[in-house]
């Protein structure tokens, strides 16, 4: 195996499917491939754990200890993506395992367990400050294909979990299950009920289909037992393909020229032309920044009137970063 197809068979592993790319990547790095014959042991009762051990091909049979009662010796088969060696509490093997067949294994060893353990969703390396879009994407794994959320104190919620909310942080739990080297090209998103601001969020992911190049992955959102929001995506590996649509820029001012949200919060309090009660509703509120910064393209004169019982233009233009 090459570098990319190392770290694509790591991406189907389901221990390793929470982790960022980076760490998948450097782990592929890390990896030692070794080969057993039928009957070799892999890993002996007592021997010292040298590392996270990853079935590649083959098959290997875990047995119990020799001292273990009969009615409770847990003998079974370790197939493809199976691992061993990762979580135990002690530093030697409690089991025997045994290759029944031709067997290859990656190994990770210990030095590299803290790619196990990234301090951050997005990359491998440690951070010590992480951004308010990045503390809002970051989910809490329960179990495999299972994910809870938070809405946090500073996150936009509009009385109820913000929609971009729930779309993002489903769309993060469904890219934990797909392999690093496929990137979400298209998603659907149904909004069922309003979410609740005060709960954790459980995203379970259903995985509709793994193909070579495609992954589809269907996720629910709920609280309090019921689905209140549900999100498919499709994913894809970058190909060289057909381009279906020109890039064009529109003719927009630069956002360096335009107003941010607090700029033209500010300019509606004092503007006589917005109700006094408006204004003074929203002068109690507090300000609280949105994790992704947004500035309209309309005129500054635009972007601080009242709206009119016309009807806008059916498209906007905008920056965002």
């Amino acid at each position: 195996m090459d570098h990319e197809e190392v770290t694509e068979f790591l991406g189907q592993v389901p221990l390793l499917q929470c982790l960022p790319g980076s760490s998948i990547r450097r782990i592929a790095e890390a990896v030692q491939v070794k080969n057993y014959e039928p009957g070799d042991y892999v890993a002996r009762e007592g021997e010292p754990v040298n590392g996270l051990y990853i079935i590649v091909d083959g098959q290997a049979e875990v047995s119990a200890p020799a001292n273990a009662e009969e009615a409770n010796r847990p003998d079974y088969v370790l197939n493809k993506y199976d691992y061993f060696g990762y979580g135990t509490n002690s530093s030697v093997h409690q089991v025997n395992v045994v290759a029944l067949s031709k067997l290859t294994c990656f190994i990770l060893p210990n030095q590299y367990g803290h790619l196990l353990q990234p301090k951050t969703i997005w990359n491998a390396e440690e951070t010590p400050e992480h951004s308010l879009l990045e503390q809002i994407l970051h989910l809490e794994p329960l179990e495999v294909d299972i994910f809870r959320g938070f809405t946090l104190p500073e996150a936009p919620t509009f009385r109820q979990v913000f929609g971009g909310q729930f779309i993002g942080q489903a769309l993060a739990a469904a890219s934990k299950t797909v392999d690093c080297l496929k990137m979400v090209h298209s998603l659907h998103a149904i909004f069922l009920v309003a979410g609740d601001n005060n709960i954790p969020i459980i995203y379970q992911v259903h995985r509709a289909r793994d193909g070579s190049s495609f992954a589809t992955r269907k996720v629910e959102a709920k609280q309090k037992g019921l689905v209140v929001f549900t999100l498919i995506a499709s994913f894809q590996k970058e190909e060289v393909g057909f381009e279906h649509q020109a890039a064009i820029m529109p003719d927009v001012p630069p956002p360096e020229q335009l107003l941010n949200l607090e700029e033209i919060r500010e300019r509606r309090l004092t503007d006589p032309r917005f109700p006094s009660q408006y204004r003074n509703l929203a002068a109690k509120k507090k300000f609280i920044p949105w994790p992704i910064e947004m500035r309209f393209c309309e005129g500054s004169a635009s972007q601080h009137k009242p709206r009119s019982r016309f009807r806008s233009p059916s498209g906007a233009n905008f920056w965002f970063g």
